[in-house]
Formats: structure tokens, C-alpha cells, sequence
């Protein structure tokens, strides 16, 4: 036994030296995982769950922390598949895609997995509590999972669910899966009832009846690969097994006391057993795992041990390994062949056999010499003729050296028969070996090559059809055999049975086609012989043997026989055509071919008695004949060496009258270089028989040839009925179509002149609302206008108050700057007086003089420019004022825009829906037309008088302003004649002021240094600066008065524009006739 820890290891070789299974236990190899965490280091983590693929090679393992990983026993490899980070709960890897697996996690989902790419193939999520059981349909394509709530049917082509078992609350499921090789699914629930459903329709197709007595708590389930046998176990020891064909309970199977429950139960696959498995494996509640015989109900091996339980077990498909996951975490690999060895190995002899003996040799001589003289003494007394005496002469050194013969490689037949005698095989590593000698095979590749180059036989080009075999090398393999034993000799393309007599060599030396053929060949030519005298019937004159034989050891079985019309046919001839494969595993089978090879050819019919005398327990029972068909198709509780013991007592005790030996030749090996001519049939009924089924071939391609073309007419025909069909079907369609669209058509049409209706009365309600409205808006604008108007003329009002005010404030500051000029004039006067009376003392008088005037000129520039910044404001205010008027006129011509554009769209839509009227409506639209053109005039009225009343206006205003033009004309002349009269005033003042002042003030000194004309100069030049401050004063007055002609001008001009647009809006579309009275 070798040790495995896959800790830390993603791949690597599971044993590192060729595996010896245990020969007490048959454990090859235990596997581990170690935790390699630091905290943890040391532990284990636990295996789960196991599961093999189909070929039985290879196997996947999931462990407690979600790794799965993937052991390959053919290549000596594993490897790390996938971490799924949840626990493992179920496991399956049997889908259609080889690399893909189904895996359960405790996170209640169910994933697929590729083990080539290690990627997820999809996630598939539905249950509500953990997966504990998974099962593939044989196809591949759907699977059943099962939890403790329900179970799921899922599609693995789209990884969809497809149905989901619903079931009461009270009653649980305990296991749901597939029938192998079959549509049917089992369905066990937890009150011990069992159905059965069909996976396409999941109709229930039948139900297991309730056992009687005390309810077996139904825990694990388990079919053969045949899906005919039903094993269930439960909370108790028993083992219930059902007959699925005939819905039977066919025995029940005591387990040990010890046995309290049963944890899970699986059938162990064999060879050659075309699925009806004998073998059961049942794991207890105490971790052993037990193998028994369904038939016999005898332990045959157990597995596992008391101190490391057994959780859970999987075996390969092959039936060569068995993987169990233990209670401590660890996985053990185990050999089922060892096992099964060891268990059927013979007891030791109690006598040991001595070789090459010289007594055993004298007293064999003797045993044969009486025994030919007894023949001699039966046949007869007369005395042989000399050619006779030379001919049994002869014939005796042939029988010594048959007897004592030596094989090729160095073997000896003696040795070879010795240890039969002991063990009743020959050891498996050398059985190839030593049969390949004792059969003295020629090898001949040349003429096996001939035969197989001449193609498949037309009997087995549709052999996968009457023979399916999931193999598909071992189906070509088969073919390509039978194809050369069929070119060899036609006979065997006639015989029915060949392909199930050649199969089990087939599967045997699978890996070398030479060697099966030449068996196979072997076998026709020497150990058939006679079977096809009577072709195609049985062998009649060979089952007469058999009869004779059974007869003459056990006649009361015979009788039996006879009793219940069981004739050698039943009991005899499906032992020959299948080889005894039906019956036997492959081990048992090997067994006896061994002893058949070693043997005369009459040695295989005394197997064939000796079976059924060893079975006569059993088959005394039976007294169905479907009983006895069943016994001779299919495995039964018979021991092999017990068989072939008693093969060997009825053949040294059979008398030589009825011996088949005394019928049937010599073994003779095949010839060399070519392989010799088989014609030992009738061949006027092969030659028949393949002319009928040339014939038939040719009968059979014209029929095809004719189907095919009556089929190709049929299809056509019904194509053309199903293109008529469907034309018919179309045109009802489109009359239907067309009425349904007539009615829709109608009742549309009905409701457009109904909704007509109420569109135009809606419309005029619209239109009679719109009129409201726009007479509201109308009057409302009215309103306004009148409002802003009024604002407009006291705004007006107030301007020209406020500049008459400001004209007499400005009059008054006049006349008050003249009075205090005057009064300013008189100090200056005064004080001009003084300095002259003062005798002009000094000359600072003249500068101070300078200095009044520089300032007084000083002064009156100040008062100028502030006037011309007054006026300048002025100005700005009446740019700002024209700005806001401009903003007004274009917020105006929007608003008109948008009024034009909106009765536009209104007139559009008057038009389109004036378009859909009839006919009718004609004279109303004139009539209309009428009353528009008489509002219009109206309208044209009313504006031709309100532009009149707009030119009196403007004639009034222009006579009211040419009236203040002439007003403002004679305030200005009377303005400057005051001014001209005051000039001439103080210039007459001033000359009398100076003729005075010069006559009586100034001396006549003064007068002499300044003349009269001088101070009339420098009087005169004091006035002249009073009359141009004047004079400005009165340009700055008619500048204003510009000022305000410009701003009634721009009013006026204002006003005029708004009453053209008012105009222009008005002519578009004029208001109604009311508007005008109004």
C-alpha cells in the first residue's frame, strides 16, 4: 500500500511505483490532504465525495474546503480541476461532454465544470437546501438532482431547469434518478413508497407495492445496468430486491445482526453479465462495506474497518476499482479483482502432486493399456487382419504422443493438466501465453490481412443495429472479425449467433485482431464441429449427446426435462451459441476455456452437462419454461470448479458408446500460410440461403430504390397539398382579414363623423370662445391704450408745467440777477465814487478793480458751464427716453409678429379643415365671405376717421405750437428790447455820471493825465461786458427752446409710427362688427 498527500500540489503522480494491491484488504493507495495553512497545519482536510467517468479510468474527488481534484489511474496522474470555495455535497462526472462534471455545493447550487479548461460552464440555481444526490441520464443530456425539499429535472444542452418534483410537506424524497440504459425515473419518498415516471411526459408509469410488516424506513437505492433489479435498503437489515418487469418483490436479503441500517447500497458491474449484475455492494452503519450474491445471499468480501467507517463508496464502471471516503477524511483506492481473487482462491491441497513420477507413469500405462483392451473386447472377438493390426500399430504411437505431446515455447501438457487438477485455471498473467500454444496458432497475417481487405460482409454492415454496444472501437473491432470469418466461409455470414459467440474474444484480444480471428477459427473448425450438419436448425446430433449424457448420470433430471417439454434446445443449445458468456463472469469464463483448450473438443458438451446436473437443485423447482429460459440466459448461484470438477467425473465415467468422443476428431490445429477450407455444411441451403438473401438484397435496394421514389412523389404531393393548403389558408386568412378591415374600415368611418361632429361643434365653441377672447383682449387693449394715452398727455401736462415753472424761475432768477446787477452796479458806483473822491489814492484800487472783474468774469463762466451741463443732462434723458420708446415700438412688432404668426397657423388650419368640408358648407363660406368684406369696410371706416381725426389732430397741434412759436418770438424781441433799452439807459447814466464827476469832482490835474473820451471808454467797455453776459443768457434760452421743438417732434413722430402699426395689424385681420360701436 502506498500513501498520497495532495497538499500544496495542483498536479503529480498518484503512485510512484507500480501499485501491489494489498492481498488482505486489496487497498492500493490511500490519499490525503493535509492542510497546509499555518494556523491549521497538520489537519486534514476531508474528502467528500467521489465520482468516476464512463471509461472507469478516471475518478474526481471533492474535498471539504471546495477542491476537486481529478485522478487518472490509467496515466499515473492528478491533478487540481477547479476550487469551488464551498464544500463538495454531490458529484457527478458521466456527461455527453467527457471533460465536464456536475458538482453540489452546501451554498445549495449546482455548477458544471470543464476539466480541460478549469473554467465554469454555467451555474445553475433552484434548490433551497443542499444537493445530496446526482443523477445522469445515460444519454447524457439531462440530470436529476435531489435535496431534502425537492428534486429537479435539468436540460445540460441549455443548463435550464425543466421541471421541478413538487411534493407535500409531510413526505420528503429520499432519492430520485435515472433507470440506466433507460427513459424510466425511480422516485423513493420517505413513507416507503417507490414510482416510476417517464423523463419525457413525467407520467407515472407504475408503483412498487408497500412490503408488509414493519416499514423498512427506505434510506438508499440501487438498479442494475439492465434496470431490471431493484435493490432498497433502509433503517433495518434487510435488503429488499424488486423485479422491475414483473413489479414483484423478488426476495429479501438478511444482512449480519450486526447490521442495524443500511447507508447506501450499489451494484458491482462484471463482464460478460449484459448488465443483470449478481454481485451487490451494501454499506452498513458501522463503515464496512459488504459484497454479497443476490442469488445465492452469500457474503463474498467486505471492505473497511471498525476503528476508519466507510462514509460513502463509488465504484468504476469497469468493475475494477472501488474509491470510499473515510470517516477520518481520507480516500482509499481498492483492487476488486484482488479482492474477488482472494476470496474464490482454492484451498491448499491437501496432496502434493509429484511430477514425472515412474509409478504414476506404469500405473497411467496400465489404466490406458486395460482401457484399450476393453475397447478392443467390446468391439468384437474376431481376430484383426494384418492391415488392421498395422493400422492400430499405428495408431497407438499417435494416441502416446497426443497424450504426452510437447508444445511449443517449452511447454508440456502434463505440467499444463496438473495444474488444472489444482487450481482448475491457469495463472492470468501467463493465460494468453499458454493458450496461444495450446491451440498452436499459425499467425498467418498474410491471409488474415487478404480477408479483412475484402471489406465489411453485407450480413454485418448494420451489426450496431441488431447488436448496440457502447463501444464503438469494440464494434468496428467485431465487424472487422466476423467480416473475415464471413470471407473466409459463407456459412458464418448466415449464422445467427456468431456475433455473441465471438464477442467475448473479442473484448478478450481487443489489442491483437490476428489472434482473436485465429482463436475464433480455432474454435469453429475444432470445438464445433458437427454444429452445422443440420444449419440453419441446431445442431441436433450434438444436443442428442448431451441428452445421452444427462441421461445416463442423472436421468431423474432428464425426466424433469421431458416432464415440462424442456427440450436440449432450451437447456443445452443457449450454453453453446453464446460460449457460456451469458452465464459466467469473466473470470469464471477464463476458467473454463482454460479447461476447454486443455481438453479433448467433447469436453465443452460435458460442461454443458455438467452445469445443468450442478444445477439441479435450482431447476427441479422450476416447472415454467420461461423459468428455465430465464436459468440458461442469465447468471445463476453455480461454483465454476464445482462445474468443471463434475465435467471431469462424467467424462472419464461416460461409457464410450455414448461418449462424444467416439463422434468428434482430435483437436487440429489451423494450417500454416493459409487457413484450410471450412466446408462442413449443407452447402445447396447456404448457397440457397445466400442467393435468397442476394435476392433479397436486390429485392430489398429496387424496394428502397422505388420507396425512395414513391416517397420523394409522396413528399411532394404533400408538399404541393400543404403549399395548396396553406394557399387556401392564406386567402381565407385575407378574406377574413379583408372583412375584419371592411368592418374596422366602417367603424372607423362611423367614428371620424362622429368625431367630425364633435369637432365642429367643438370648433365652434372654440371659435365662439376665440372671439370672446379676442374681443376681451380687444377691449383690454383698448383699456390699455386709453390708460397709457392718459399717462402720456399727463406726462405731457407735467413736462409743461414743469418747464413753465422752470421758464419763470428762470424769469425770476433773470430779473433777480438783474436787480442785484443793478444793485451791484450802484455799489460799484458808489465805491467808483469813493476811489475817485478818494483821489485815487492808491494804485492797489485798480488791481482790486482787476480782480472783482476776473472774478465776476469767473463767476459768469461757472454759471455758463453749469447751464451747459443742465443742458447736456437734458439731452442724455432724452436719448435714454427715445431708447425706451425704440425697446417699446420693437417689443411692440414682436407682439405683432406673434400675433400674425398665430392667426396664420389659425388660418392655416381654417383652410385645411375648410378643404375637408363638403360641398354643403359653400353657400355659408359665402355668406361669410360676405360679412367679412362688409367688416372690413367697417373697420375701413372706422380707420379712415380715426386717421382724420389723427390729421385734425396734428393741424390743431401744429397751430398750438406755431402759436407758442410766436409767443415765445414775442417774449424774446421784448426780452432783448428791455435789454437794449437798459443798455441805453446806463449808458445815459454814465455819461451824466461822468460829466458830473468831471465837472465838479476831479482837479485839473487829474483831467489833464485823463480825458473824458477815456472814462467813456472804460465805462462803456464795463457795459459792453454786461450785454454779452446778457446776450449769452439769451442764446442759452433759445437753445432750450430747440431742445423742446425736438422732443414734441420726436413724440409726435412717435406716436404717428404707433398708429401705422396699429394700423397694419387692424388691415390684416380686422376685429368683428361690434368692435366698431363699441
Amino acid at each position: 500500500m502506498q500513501n498520497l498527500d495532495v497538499c500544496g500540489k495542483t498536479s503529480g503522480k498518484v503512485w510512484h511505483r507500480k501499485p501491489t494491491p494489498s492481498t488482505d484488504n486489496g487497498l492500493m493507495v490511500n490519499i490525503s490532504h493535509t492542510s497546509a495553512c499555518t494556523i491549521s497545519k497538520g489537519r486534514t482536510v476531508r474528502f467528500m465525495h467521489s465520482a468516476f467517468d464512463s471509461t472507469g479510468e478516471n475518478f474526481l474527488a471533492g474535498d471539504h474546503q471546495g477542491n476537486v481534484f481529478m485522478f487518472d489511474l490509467a496515466k499515473n496522474r492528478f491533478s487540481l480541476v477547479q476550487k469551488c470555495g464551498y464544500p463538495c455535497t454531490a458529484i457527478a462526472f458521466c456527461l455527453r461532454k467527457k471533460s465536464e462534471f456536475l458538482i453540489g455545493l452546501s451554498d445549495y447550487s449546482l455548477k458544471c465544470f470543464d476539466t480541460d479548461t478549469k473554467e465554469m460552464v454555467a451555474w445553475m440555481k433552484g434548490h433551497e437546501s443542499a444537493i445530496h444526490s446526482i443523477s445522469v441520464h445515460a444519454s447524457g443530456r439531462y440530470a436529476l438532482t435531489t435535496s431534502a425539499d425537492n428534486a429537479q429535472l435539468w436540460d445540460l444542452d441549455t443548463f435550464q431547469r425543466k421541471r421541478k418534483l413538487s411534493i407535500k410537506e409531510d413526505v420528503g424524497i429520499v432519492q430520485v434518478f435515472f433507470l440506466p440504459l433507460s427513459n424510466t425515473i425511480i422516485t423513493g419518498f420517505r413513507d416507503d413508497t417507490i414510482f416510476a415516471w417517464e423523463s419525457d411526459t413525467l407520467s407515472c408509469k407504475f408503483q412498487l407495492p408497500t412490503p408488509p410488516g414493519k416499514s423498512p424506513h427506505y434510506k438508499a437505492f440501487a438498479a442494475t445496468r439492465d434496470g431490471r433489479i431493484l435493490a432498497a435498503g433502509g433503517r433495518s437489515r434487510f435488503i429488499h430486491l424488486w423485479a422491475l418487469d414483473t413489479r414483484k418483490l423478488l426476495r429479501i436479503v438478511e444482512m449480519p445482526e450486526k447490521v442495524t441500517s443500511v447507508k447506501q447500497v450499489l451494484f458491482l458491474p462484471e463482464n460478460f453479465d449484459g448488465g443483470a449484475s449478481q454481485v451487490l455492494g451494501v454499506l452498513c452503519q458501522d463503515g464496512i462495506a459488504r459484497f454479497i450474491n443476490i442469488h445465492s445471499c452469500k457474503l463474498l468480501f467486505d471492505m473497511g474497518e471498525i476503528s476508519n467507517k466507510i462514509n460513502n463508496i463509488s465504484i468504476s464502471p469497469n468493475g475494477r476499482y472501488v474509491v470510499t471516503v473515510n470517516e477520518d477524511g481520507t480516500m482509499g483506492i481498492y483492487n476488486l479483482q484482488t479482492l474477488s481473487a482472494e476470496i474464490n482462491k482454492p484451498p491448499a491441497p491437501l496432496v502434493k502432486v509429484v511430477t514425472n513420477n515412474k509409478l504414476s507413469d506404469t500405473v497411467s500405462t496400465d489404466k490406458s493399456y486395460t482401457s484399450a483392451s476393453s475397447k478392443g473386447s467390446r468391439k468384437g472377438r474376431r481376430p484383426l487382419s494384418a492391415p488392421a493390426r498395422g493400422k492400430e500399430n499405428r495408431s497407438r504411437p499417435q494416441e502416446d504422443d497426443t497424450g504426452e505431446r510437447e508444445l511449443p515455447e517449452g511447454l508440456n501438457m502434463e505440467r499444463l493438466q496438473a495444474i488444472l487438477k489444482g487450481y482448475y485455471e491457469y495463472p492470468a498473467k501467463y493465460r494468453m501465453f499458454i493458450w496461444r500454444s495450446i491451440l498452436r496458432l499459425p499467425e498467418n497475417h498474410a491471409a488474415y490481412a487478404a480477408l479483412v481487405d475484402k471489406g465489411t460482409h453485407p450480413t454485418f454492415e448494420k451489426l450496431n443495429e441488431e447488436y448496440p454496444i457502447k463501444s464503438r472501437r469494440l464494434l468496428r473491432i467485431l465487424q472487422r472479425i466476423l467480416s473475415a470469418l464471413a470471407n473466409w466461409s459463407p456459412i458464418f455470414g448466415e449464422t445467427q449467433y456468431l456475433p455473441v459467440l465471438a464477442f467475448p474474444f473479442v473484448k478478450l484480444f481487443q489489442n491483437n485482431h490476428l489472434v482473436c480471428f485465429e482463436i475464433i477459427a480455432s474454435i469453429l473448425v475444432n470445438y464445433s464441429q458437427h454444429w452445422f450438419e443440420y444449419f440453419p436448425n441446431p445442431p441436433i446430433n450434438i444436443l442428442g449427446m448431451i441428452e445421452n449424457v444427462i441421461g445416463h448420470h442423472d436421468r431423474y433430471l432428464l425426466q424433469h426435462f421431458v416432464k415440462y417439454n424442456v427440450t436440449s434446445q432450451i437447456y443445452a443449445w443457449p450454453l453453446l451459441e453464446t460460449l457460456f458468456s451469458e452465464v459466467l463472469t469473466r473470470e469464471e469464463w477464463m476458467m473454463l476455456f482454460d479447461n476447454v483448450f486443455s481438453n479433448h473438443p467433447s469436453f465443452l458438451l460435458m460442461v454443458v452437462a455438467a452445469y445443468a446436473m450442478c444445477a439441479r437443485g435450482p431447476l427441479m423447482q422450476c416447472v415454467e419454461l420461461d423459468d428455465f429460459k430465464y436459468f440458461f440466459h442469465h447468471r445463476n448461484a453455480v461454483d465454476m470448479k464445482q462445474v468443471l470438477k463434475e465435467a471431469y467425473r462424467i467424462n472419464n465415467a461416460t461409457p464410450e458408446s455414448i461418449h462424444p468422443r467416439k463422434t468428434l476428431e482430435e483437436y487440429k490445429p489451423l494450417t500454416k500460410g493459409q487457413y484450410p477450407v471450412f466446408n462442413k455444411y449443407p452447402k445447396f441451403i447456404v448457397d440457397y440461403q445466400v442467393q435468397e438473401r442476394e435476392r433479397i438484397r436486390l429485392e430489398e435496394l429496387d424496394y428502397l430504390r422505388q420507396r425512395q421514389v414513391s416517397m420523394d412523389m409522396e413528399r411532394e404531393t404533400q408538399k404541393r397539398q400543404q403549399e395548396e393548403e396553406a394557399w387556401y389558408r392564406q386567402q381565407k386568412l385575407l378574406l377574413e382579414a379583408e372583412d375584419k378591415r371592411r368592418k374596422m374600415i366602417h367603424d372607423e368611418e362611423q367614428k371620424l363623423t362622429d368625431q367630425r361632429k364633435r369637432l365642429n361643434a367643438m370648433n365652434r365653441e372654440v371659435k365662439f370662445k376665440e372671439l370672446q377672447l379676442l374681443d376681451a383682449a380687444r377691449r383690454k387693449f383698448l383699456h390699455f391704450q386709453k390708460s397709457q394715452r392718459e399717462a402720456e398727455l399727463k406726462r405731457l401736462d407735467d413736462e409743461v408745467q414743469r418747464k413753465a415753472l422752470l421758464r419763470d424761475q428762470e424769469t425770476e432768477a433773470a430779473i433777480e440777477e438783474a436787480e442785484i446787477r443793478n444793485m451791484e452796479l450802484q455799489l460799484k458806483k458808489k465805491m467808483f465814487e469813493q476811489e475817485l473822491f478818494r483821489e485815487y489814492a492808491t494804485s492797489s484800487h485798480h488791481l482790486r478793480t482787476e480782480q472783482d472783474m476776473h472774478r465776476k468774469q469767473a463767476e459768469l463762466e461757472d454759471r455758463i458751464q453749469q447751464r451747459l451741463k443742465d443742458a447736456e443732462r437734458e439731452r442724455e434723458m432724452e436719448a435714454r427716453k427715445t431708447m425706451e420708446e425704440n425697446l417699446a415700438r420693437a417689443s411692440q412688432k414682436n407682439i405683432d409678429v406673434w400675433a400674425g404668426n398665430e392667426m396664420e397657423y389659425r388660418h392655416r388650419l381654417e383652410d385645411l379643415q375648410r378643404e375637408v368640408k363638403t360641398v354643403q358648407l359653400t353657400r355659408i363660406n359665402a355668406e361669410n365671405r360676405g360679412l367679412e368684406q362688409e367688416v372690413h369696410n367697417l373697420m375701413r371706416k372706422c380707420q379712415d376717421r380715426r386717421l382724420e381725426e389723427h390729421a385734425n389732430g396734428e393741424e390743431e397741434r401744429d397751430t398750438q405750437r406755431k402759436l407758442s412759436d410766436e409767443a415765445n418770438a414775442r417774449r424774446l424781441d421784448f426780452v432783448a428790447e428791455e435789454a437794449e433799452l437798459a443798455q441805453a439807459h446806463g449808458r445815459d447814466l454814465t455819461e451824466d455820471a461822468i460829466d458830473s464827476t468831471y465837472r465838479s469832482r476831479l482837479g485839473q490835474s487829474y483831467l489833464e493825465g485823463t480825458t473824458r473820451s477815456e472814462l467813456l471808454k472804460s465805462f462803456e467797455s464795463l457795459s459792453t461786458a454786461d450785454t454779452d453776459s446778457m446776450a449769452s443768457s439769451i442764446s442759452l434760452e433759445t437753445k432750450r427752446r430747440g431742445f423742446d421743438e425736438r422732443e414734441i417732434s420726436l413724440l409726435n413722430e412717435v406716436r404717428r409710427l404707433r398708429q401705422k402699426l396699429a394700423t397694419e395689424s387692424r388691415s390684416r385681420k380686422p376685429p368683428p362688427l361690434v368692435s366698431c360701436d363699441a
